[in-house]
């Protein structure tokens, strides 16, 4: 059996199959015309339903790579300030308010986040973090 892949498909072999029950069909007992009418007209709007899906996933990838683009241009303009983020205390656990220099600005090759490469002082040295843009509380010039 052939996979059926659109509404077209359907309606296609949908109406093959009305031409040779025509044919066929008793002349004492033909086929009720509102029937095949309510029928073609709920494949047309299968076929409306399916355009405006296939519309609605371009536009989701279109607004996705506007966003991608516009988080890379943001982290960019970022690099050379002084932003403040929250980050986990090594030794308790807890979170510490920090501020640090954007060094860096990339994409995270598995899921395609925009990060910040951080540099701050935490009290123990200077040591650099990775921040997703989400993760910066504050911008400073």
């Amino acid at each position: 059996m052939s996979e059926i892949s659109s509404a077209s498909q359907i309606q296609t072999d949908y109406m093959k199959l009305l031409i040779e029950q025509l044919k066929n069909q008793n002349p004492l007992e033909p086929m009720d015309s509102e029937d095949m009418a309510s029928q073609l007209a709920q494949f047309s709007q299968l076929q409306q339903l399916e355009e405006a899906n296939t519309n609605l996933g371009e536009l989701k990838t279109s607004f996705g790579n506007v966003l991608t683009a516009t988080n890379r241009n943001y982290a960019n303009s970022l690099i050379g300030k002084t932003v403040t983020f929250f980050a986990e205390d090594e030794i308790t656990g807890e979170l510490k308010q920090m501020k640090g220099t954007v060094q860096s600005a990339f994409n995270d090759s598995e899921t395609g986040e925009t990060l910040l490469g951080v540099s701050a002082d935490d009290g123990d040295g200077v040591k650099d973090y990775t921040l997703g843009l989400g993760a910066v509380v504050l911008v400073e010039n």
